[in-house]
Order: structure tokens, then C-alpha cells, then sequence
């Protein structure tokens, strides 16, 4: 018996994605742009590797539009929102549109990467390592240079995740 066929048997898909679906995330969206012009996805599964060196990792769906560009590109940035940037998330998590269309949300950073501008929160970085796993690509990313509201004393926005298939923003009466 493979491992894929030992892996299946031990739990369905269905089973595999309620549980998911009951394990909250952290919204994130990755933009990239390897000469084509900019692609952004929203993501939930943003897990941070290491401090020192600063690495973070990922993970791009097959089906994407957006996984070819990311993957090919030199450098990435991963915003993480906050529940006021939701409209960002939204936007990089619906399918068939030009998620670059409104000029007005988004620029380049100088080192020539798209960025959402109202993302306060952000890490630019490049592409160290990747790994397929089933479907998906687990991409790691050293980080190269932070959103200034990284290394001043900004208030952090509400936290927003995504959970049982909806967008919540979290605050005091979430706390335990």
C-alpha cells in the first residue's frame, strides 16, 4: 500500500475540510508580478517559519489563476488585513475578475511588486523554497523588507479571519 492510498483510507476529504472549516485563520493576500502583469490571491493558511532569518510560508491552490505568477515570480507581498481591509480580501478571493482593475487600491512597491495601499501590514519577499503537496505548492519566503507600520508604534487594526466559510473580526467579545 502507498502512502497516498494509506492516507486516503484514514480520512475523506469531507471529513479533512470540516475540519478545517472549524479552524479559524488569519487573512492574508499574496501579490505578485513576474512580467505579466500583477495576480493576487487571498489566503488563509500564512504561518510564519522562522524569526531569525525571518521566513514565512504559504500554500497556492493548482486551480488558481494566480499560483502560475506567484510561482514564477522573483518576489512576492503578503499583506495581512485587518477586519477594516476586508473589502481587499473579498476582492482577491473572487474569481474571474481583474482584481487590478481599480487603480486607485493598489501601487508598486520600488522595488517594482503590487501592493494594496490600505494594507498597513505587509512583508515583501522572495521565493526560497517550494514543495507540491497534493493539489497545492507550499511556498517559503524569506522576508526582504516590511511595511513601515511594521517597525513603528502603529495600532494594529481588528484582527480578521476567516472561519466556517465567512469573514469575522475579532475584538473584546472574543476574548476568553
Amino acid at each position: 500500500m502507498s502512502i497516498t492510498e494509506s492516507l486516503e483510507a484514514a480520512i475523506t476529504a469531507d471529513e479533512f475540510k470540516a475540519a478545517f472549516r472549524n479552524h479559524p485563520g488569519g487573512v492574508a493576500v499574496i501579490t505578485a508580478d513576474a512580467g505579466n502583469g500583477p495576480v493576487g490571491l487571498t489566503a488563509t493558511s500564512v504561518i510564519s517559519a522562522s524569526a531569525e532569518p525571518a521566513i514565512l510560508a504559504f500554500s497556492v491552490s493548482e486551480f488558481s489563476s494566480s499560483t502560475p505568477t506567484i510561482l514564477s515570480a522573483d518576489s512576492v507581498v503578503v499583506h495581512f488585513l485587518s477586519a477594516e481591509q476586508v473589502g481587499i480580501a473579498k476582492l482577491c478571493a473572487t474569481s474571474g475578475i481583474d482584481r487590478f482593475a481599480d487603480t486607485s487600491l493598489w501601487s508598486r512597491l520600488e522595488t517594482g511588486e503590487p501592493y494594496f495601499v490600505q494594507a498597513g501590514s505587509w512583508i515583501r519577499g522572495r521565493i526560497i523554497n517550494s514543495m507540491n503537496a497534493g493539489g497545492s505548492t507550499i511556498v517559503a519566503i524569506e522576508a526582504l523588507e516590511a511595511s513601515p507600520a511594521l517597525s513603528g508604534d502603529a495600532e494594529p487594526g481588528t484582527p480578521l479571519v476567516y472561519h466556517n466559510r465567512a469573514w469575522h473580526a475579532l475584538g473584546e467579545a472574543s476574548l476568553i
